[in-house]
């Protein structure tokens, strides 16, 4: 009778032999019991590219995440073995109540906890301790909370436009640049105020704009500009290079300057600067073709190309030139 041959894994055609990828789980958990956790979630991920893991072996990994900090990964092998049924519910389950606390997830902790204690899930032995759990988590959502409205409190006081109108135009460009990544539906009233001041500079007037717009913030806004009046709603409005003059003006550029790459380069930069300035207003009430010729007469003149041009709208394009560069005029 010929000797069963034991069974050999292939994985990236690199042969594991029998009982490795066990060997490598009772690793990852002796490190775990000695607190050395980078090994063991380095032990246990090496086993899982062989075989999937037990519920000791997924708890032990989840814990070992959860110690490093690594709390994303640590929640989805916890949702992995509350998914499985594990036998372990209780300390998995009060493990990846701990991990949604890290993570700010106070909603999400106050909505498991409360499902547990009312379905009487929880043993009686560890019910205390899932209380205070609960009790804790509304505490810490209650302190973030506070924190969050006071901090809203003081940005809404930097952008009031009293204290707002004491800084510089400059200043000001950077104090809305530092909103571009942040929510600012909190401070649309505030940003209103700045917007609809006539005592404001045309181009930081843009950049309040452009933060509505992009956030897509419904408010009721009158803009006053040069000389002209808008009333508008940033959640209908395109960004300034998505206009419709503006796309008008581009293509007779292109079209003119095809064979001028270099001035079409710069005349499509000033454009873009410009646009912004003027937003939401374009270049109205100049025509279209007006607009994109002396833009072209614009920069020749820069190059010290002399012809005629319509000093008019040149005046306007240089006066757009300085409010880019935050000049007062």
């Amino acid at each position: 009778m010929t000797k069963r041959k034991p069974h050999v894994i292939k994985h990236d055609n690199i042969v594991v032999f029998p009982g490795a990828a066990q060997m490598l789980m009772r690793e990852g958990h002796v490190f775990a019991e000695n607190y050395q956790y980078e090994e063991a979630v380095a032990s246990f991920e090496k086993a899982f590219l062989y075989e999937d893991g037990d519920e000791g072996a997924l708890s032990a990994y989840a814990y070992a995440l959860y110690e490093l900090k690594d709390y994303v990964k640590a929640k989805e092998i916890c949702e992995k073995l509350l998914a499985m049924g594990t036998t372990l519910y209780v300390e998995v389950m009060e493990l990846y109540i701990t991990i949604c606390m890290q993570l700010k997830e106070y909603h999400q902790v106050e909505a498991v906890i409360s499902a547990l204690i009312e379905e009487n899930v929880i043993p009686a032995a560890q019910l205390e301790k899932f209380e205070r759990l609960q009790s804790l988590n509304k505490e810490v959502a209650k302190n973030l909370q506070q924190k969050e409205d006071t901090q809203v409190m003081i940005e809404q006081q930097e952008y009031e436009l009293a204290n707002f109108s004491s800084l510089t135009p400059n200043e000001q460009s950077m104090r809305l640049h530092r909103l571009m990544d942040t929510n600012v539906r909190q401070l649309k009233m505030a940003l209103k105020t700045i917007i609809e001041s006539p005592n404001i500079h045309p181009f930081v007037q843009s950049l309040a704009l452009l933060l509505l717009v992009e956030q897509e913030v419904s408010i009721e806004l009158k803009v006053t500009k040069f000389d002209q009046i808008k009333t508008i709603n940033p959640v209908e409005l395109a960004l300034p290079n998505q206009l419709p003059q503006y796309g008008q003006v581009k293509k007779i550029i292109e079209n003119k300057l095809e064979q001028d790459p270099s001035t079409m380069e710069m005349v499509q930069y000033l454009m873009a600067k410009h646009a912004i300035v003027t937003y939401p207003f374009e270049w109205h009430p100049f025509e279209t073709d007006d607009v994109a010729y002396s833009y072209i007469d614009f920069v020749q003149s820069m190059l010290g190309k002399v012809q005629e041009m319509d000093y008019e709208l040149i005046d306007f394009l240089q006066l757009l030139e300085k409010l880019t560069e935050l000049q007062e005029v």
